[in-house]
């Protein structure tokens, strides 16, 4: 798809009529880091009166899933209608760029005459296009609009968030002995009390949510509004947040429809409806602009799930960096199970992200695991993950058993496999790149541009080195096979499968590490390097060190390249203490490093001096 694709879509929207009384308004009333933990679900522990007021005259949705277990990605998924992976902005507080004529999807129903406000907090992974809200601010109100002019307004409560949970003094009004430790969790008071104050904070919202919609009542605009309640992803715990696991990506949604406009709802609408529909984030703005009266553009890859749709099996979830650290998981759920591929399985889920571990249950989890004194579901999160998993939501609620090696379930994970690479292609997800690539390859166009373009992102064949690369079943020789390959991301991959691999560097393998250390990808070259250099002898460790603090440099290399060494000599643990203090003296910022991310390279840089320590 090129640009000139994109016009037509554009120009559709903007030759619509102007709006009128007919629409409806649309209201969406949002909330951050937060799990279907709502009395309207059944949670007999928390007190929700508004929004359970609100399901009991509208339709409650049982199986959402965001898309993405955290903020940002979740919410660039939601302005886009398309998974981040397609557009290069798949990792946490990135900045990439839409091809010209893409549109966020209220640019849409601003050219058909809506008044679109956006209360608090934007936060997405692709620079902004003029002309997205009449306001975004947290004085924007639908009152601001013009006399009889249709609305679109969001109103988000961070109350919620996960920097809420950890927020201290804080006086529990829950009794946190009554609380439910997940079965990952340990017992223990920090625990109790982390999950105690989530629930405090969820009341807390709900009164926010009565509020604007007693606003609405009040201006006699409750019988002329759509409203949508939903959470921005999973609890922000521990193992919810940031992980696609149905913990970090199953939210609440809630959509009440007026009478007025009854042939906009689904045929299983009804007040105090329940339906088992599977949505996610990326079908939101398709139905919000069906719900308008405008088509859909072409490039989004969600289905509008109200008026008029289908039902469709599968939902999907995406994990890339986190702040400071690398990973890559792909997702998939039908009603019942869910199935995880990960692609860096030899990074733990607990990676050090300086962030996470400011809530008091991080801490005391990852001390008891120091300690040897969990269990193995409760350390299980410490730990290197398994290539694949799949659990079962009914049995496994906490999701802790994997059924990957289950004859019962061997069609299912085939169904599974199938999918998740399936949808990979099809959106030609751009997350097989390591992130520096996605950019420079991007150069003068786009990353959706760039995932578009078989010459420069020759996906097939990079895909299956993900895929050989990652199975421990696959041979060695195939995997070594990639150092050859012409394209940097097949090579990236094969130095990726030698480092899960943790063999000594031999007759077969050194060479071709050695060799990589020059690679022209930086990428190709970190890899190799820390497979080297933790697993080969000291010299082997002192030539990596070499190669790791040049690609360190953000001065020289740019935040990407940079943050990627410096998680590269993290795993290098003792190995790195000859450079301590090269490390020490290592740039931790520059001017060309986007707002976004400062700090990460800082946060990296004193995680590995106190390892060294």
């Amino acid at each position: 798809m090129n640009r000139r694709e994109f016009l037509p879509v554009a120009a559709a929207a903007a030759s619509l009529p102007a709006a009128d009384a007919s629409r409806p308004n649309i209201l969406w009333v949002t909330c951050e880091d937060m799990s279907p933990t709502l009395g309207c679900y059944g949670d007999s522990y928390v007190k929700t009166p508004n929004i359970d007021a609100l399901a009991a005259r509208g339709l409650r949705y049982t199986h959402v899933w965001s898309n993405a277990p955290v903020c940002a990605p979740a919410r660039t998924t939601i302005i886009t209608g398309m998974y981040p992976p397609s557009t290069g902005s798949e990792h946490m507080r990135s900045l990439a760029r839409l091809p010209a004529g893409m549109k966020m999807f209220p640019q849409f129903l601003r050219e058909a005459g809506y008044y679109c406000t956006n209360n608090n907090k934007e936060d997405y992974n692709l620079e902004k296009p003029a002309g997205v809200w009449d306001e975004s601010s947290p004085r924007a109100h639908w009152r601001k609009r013009k006399s009889g002019q249709p609305f679109f307004a969001v109103f988000n409560f961070t109350i919620t968030h996960e920097s809420q949970i950890r927020r201290r003094p804080h006086q529990l009004k829950h009794d946190a002995s009554k609380v439910r430790v997940p079965a990952y969790h340990p017992d223990r008071p920090e625990v109790r009390h982390d999950w105690a104050q989530y629930y405090d904070n969820i009341e807390t919202m709900d009164g926010m949510v009565g509020k604007v919609l007693a606003e609405l009542k009040e201006d006699g605009l409750d019988e002329s509004t759509i409203v949508f309640f939903y959470s921005d992803h999973g609890s922000g715990m521990p193992r919810s947040k940031r992980w696609p696991f149905n913990s970090g990506l199953h939210v609440p949604m809630v959509i009440h429809i007026p009478a007025k406009f009854a042939p906009l709802a689904p045929p299983e609408y009804k007040a105090g409806g329940v339906t088992d529909r599977l949505v996610s984030f990326v079908d939101l703005a398709p139905t919000v602009l069906r719900l308008a009266g405008i088509q859909p553009a072409a490039y989004h890859q969600g289905h509008a799930f109200l008026a008029g749709s289908s039902r469709h099996p599968l939902i999907y979830g995406f994990r890339g960096r986190m702040d400071e650290r690398y990973d890559m998981t792909r997702s998939v759920r039908d009603h019942r199970f869910v199935y995880l591929r990960h692609y860096l399985p030899d990074r733990v889920y607990g990676q050090h992200v300086a962030y996470m571990f400011e809530t008091p249950t991080t801490k005391v989890w990852h001390k008891m695991h120091q300690d040897g004194a969990l269990n193995d579901v409760q350390s299980a999160f410490w730990r290197e993950k398994p290539a694949e998993e799949l659990f079962d939501l009914e049995a496994d609620p906490d999701e802790t058993k994997n059924l990957v090696n289950s004859p019962e379930h061997k069609s299912l994970l085939a169904v599974m496999r199938r999918a998740q690479r399936e949808l990979a292609l099809k959106v030609r997800d751009t997350g097989f790149l390591p992130e520096p690539e996605i950019h420079s390859r991007s150069q003068g166009s786009t990353p959706y541009e760039m995932g578009h373009d078989p010459a420069k992102y020759p996906m097939e064949k990079i895909l299956r080195a993900a895929e050989q690369a990652t199975r421990l079943d696959t041979g060695i020789d195939k995997v070594l096979s990639g150092f050859s390959d012409t394209d940097s991301a097949v090579r990236y991959w094969a130095a990726v499968g030698v480092r899960i691999r943790k063999a000594e560097p031999g007759a077969r393998t050194r060479p071709h590490l050695v060799k990589a250390l020059s690679d022209s990808s930086h990428s190709v070259r970190i890899v190799a390097a820390e497979a080297l250099g933790r697993f080969g002898s000291a010299e082997d460790t002192a030539k990596s060190l070499e190669v790791l603090l040049d690609c360190a440099d953000v001065n020289r290399h740019g935040p990407y390249v940079a943050m990627m060494a410096l998680n590269a000599i993290d795993y290098l643990e003792a190995k790195a203490a000859p450079a301590k203090e090269r490390i020490r003296a290592l740039p931790r910022d520059n001017k060309d490093v986007d707002q976004r991310i400062k700090g990460k390279i800082a946060n990296l840089i004193e995680k590995i001096l106190a390892g060294l320590a």
